[in-house]
């Protein structure tokens, strides 16, 4: 369908003229003819389906249409990210350019002069503030804003602001909200969570559901089974002699994303990095630099994924594999936009198998797996059974299961119930044995008295047995030592001689001559010895002994080798077959 068959209003026609929008999308075609009818409205629709045009048309033709209080704030439209509500402001900006309507983007994250014109065009009465939950509750706190001519409520992205802990801020602006209005939601997903909310805050709305949750087929999806040691060293390669042109590469850690950036930086590529630690400038100045094509690599975290508009993405990049399906969905959906081709790669670690194994299911395809480079070392195996295996053994041993056999839930509450009553009942039996206890403790007294008694005696006996021994010891000692000498009586002298040896004479005794001439004997014998042995295998040698052996290792050693080199020439043909499969369709230009 084209626009110009919709019931909109000339200078909306000429604004959509102007920014080269023709036809219309499924969400678009179904759900403005709708809205112009003013009544409410939840839409399940993707990212990347046109759904900000399908809500602002209508409010923009409305809001013409209509009587309204010019001086008042007459539309709401709350968005989960300052990157959404800078994109549909700008969206805003080109539909209104030829109608005299007035917007004004409200986000956190900027200097006082960002709050300043922020209190400027509440206070005017902007006709639609677009704004982010917790900024705009700072403002209703400060009185800042008027809600008595609001007509028109609009919830982007629902599903991720309940997601990012919104819903209580949501409720409390909803409350302020006069009755009588327009109520719009639009969510990628339809938890439970949406739909009670929508039950709340929606007047018997319409439903719309378009089923675009599978990514196009225009992008080619790939993947590497890898360890996580892996994940840097294939981006290295990846990158290493070729030229990126507008490449997103996504993580769900930001200290991830500052690490990939820091590793990508040092190999001289143009970077940039988005997660929740830089302030709105800063993010600002990061996506104006990927837009305008001065950053080539945008590392980020899933605040991209969602709803912004980036045209002409050739690569994504999943280090890692998002929990949910929907995530995987709106990563690549970042590529292969607005009929374009695309690529998305992911990075399968064994602890994200599991979850890989579930995109595949839910595509109904088998994603196509990118040889990993030898020289990286062994790959794991891919097998998500067993790697859930694991995380279910854990989850047991941390976690209580639940009894899943009939009637296993009600044998347990039997069993606590009959836990409560021996409770009861050992209440009792401890008040009938207090007195016991009692008479036992003073008998317990009695006895631990006697035998501190009986401790104290043995001590003193064995204390007087230690001095005892002392003495005797001492008194040993006292006792003139008597040298060991044999005595030889000379009659011409008439003296004694002893056999010691005077202490001033330096030769030695002849038994010690005698050990140290055995020592010398056993060296000489040793020697002798190796020498016989080294005569005999020089011997063999030289007979011709061993050659036999000698020539039978050598031929087995070549054959080994022979061997490894036809292995070796397979596996490199193997792996440029695989190459030639993989860089045939890789998007950049060589460097």
């Amino acid at each position: 369908m084209l626009f110009t068959e919709l019931p909109l209003t000339d200078s909306l026609l000429e604004g959509l003229d102007a920014m080269n929008f023709k036809e219309t999308t499924p969400i678009q075609e179904q759900a403005i003819p709708i809205l112009l009818k003013k009544k409410d409205v939840i839409a399940c629709a993707q990212t990347g389906t046109g759904k900000t045009a399908a809500f602002l048309l209508p409010l923009l033709n409305n809001l013409q249409t209509d009587d309204h209080d010019q001086n008042k704030v007459n539309a709401i439209i709350m968005a989960p990210t300052r990157e959404l509500a800078q994109q549909i402001d700008q969206m805003m900006e080109g539909f209104s350019y030829y109608t005299p309507f007035s917007s004004v983007a409200v986000y956190g994250g900027n200097d006082g002069e960002a709050w300043d014109v922020q209190k400027k065009g509440l206070l005017n009465g902007a006709d639609v503030v677009i704004s982010t939950p917790g900024r705009l509750l700072s403002h209703i706190n400060l009185y800042n804003i008027d809600f008595s001519g609001v007509k028109y409520f609009i919830l982007d992205e629902a599903d991720r602001m309940l997601d990012m802990g919104f819903y209580d801020d949501i409720m409390k602006i909803v409350k302020l909200l006069p009755k009588d209005r327009q109520t719009v939601m639009f969510s990628a997903t339809m938890p439970p969570k949406i739909q009670q909310m929508a039950k709340t805050i929606l007047r018997n709305p319409e439903e719309i559901t378009i089923s675009v949750a599978k990514p196009p087929e225009s992008i080619i999806q790939s993947s590497y089974i890898c360890y996580e040691s892996q994940k840097m060293e294939i981006l290295k390669l990846l990158f290493k002699n070729k030229k990126p042109h507008k490449v997103i590469l996504f993580s769900g850690k930001k200290q991830k994303v500052k690490e990939i950036a820091k590793t990508l930086q040092k190999m001289d590529l143009s970077v940039g990095e988005m997660h929740s630690d830089l302030d709105q400038s800063q993010r600002e100045h990061v996506m104006r630099e990927f837009k305008n094509e001065r950053i080539d690599i945008l590392v980020a975290t899933d605040i991209v994924s969602r709803g912004i508009d980036i045209d002409d993405i050739t690569l994504v990049i999943n280090f890692d594999v998002p929990y949910d399906v929907e995530d995987y969905v709106h990563r690549i959906g970042r590529t292969a936009r607005a009929g374009d081709s695309g690529m998305a790669i992911t990075f399968v670690s064994p602890e994200d198998q599991h979850l890989f194994e579930k995109i595949e299911q839910f595509l109904q395809k088998k994603i196509y797996r990118i040889p990993v480079p030898s020289e990286l070392g062994e790959t794991p195996e891919y097998n998500p059974e067993e790697f859930r295996k694991q995380k279910g053994t854990k989850r047991n041993s941390s976690k209580r299961r639940s009894s899943t056999k009939p009637g296993g839930n009600d044998k347990r509450e039997k069993v606590e119930k009959s836990a409560r009553s021996g409770n009861k009942q050992r209440k009792g039996y401890k008040n009938r044995t207090i007195k016991g206890s009692k008479e036992e403790s003073v008998n317990n007294v009695t006895k631990e008295n006697e035998n501190l008694k009986n401790d104290l005696s043995n001590k003193e006996n064995s204390n007087n047995n230690q001095n005892r021994k002392r003495n005797n010891r001492n008194n040993r000692k006292r006792k003139p030592v008597q040298e060991n000498t044999q005595q030889n009586f000379n009659p011409a002298q008439g003296k004694v001689k002893s056999n010691k040896q005077d202490s001033n004479d330096t030769t030695p005794a002849k038994s010690t001559n005698k050990r140290l001439v055995k020592k010398k004997d056993l060296n000489r014998s040793d020697i002798s010895a190796a020498e016989t042995g080294n005569k005999g295998v020089s011997a063999e040698v030289k007979s011709g002994k061993g050659k036999d052996t000698g020539s039978r290792k050598m031929k087995a050693v070549a054959k080994k080798q022979d061997s490894a080199k036809v292995k070796n020439e397979s596996v490199k043909q193997q792996e440029k077959t695989a190459k030639k499969k993989w860089w045939s369709w890789w998007p950049f230009g060589s460097k």
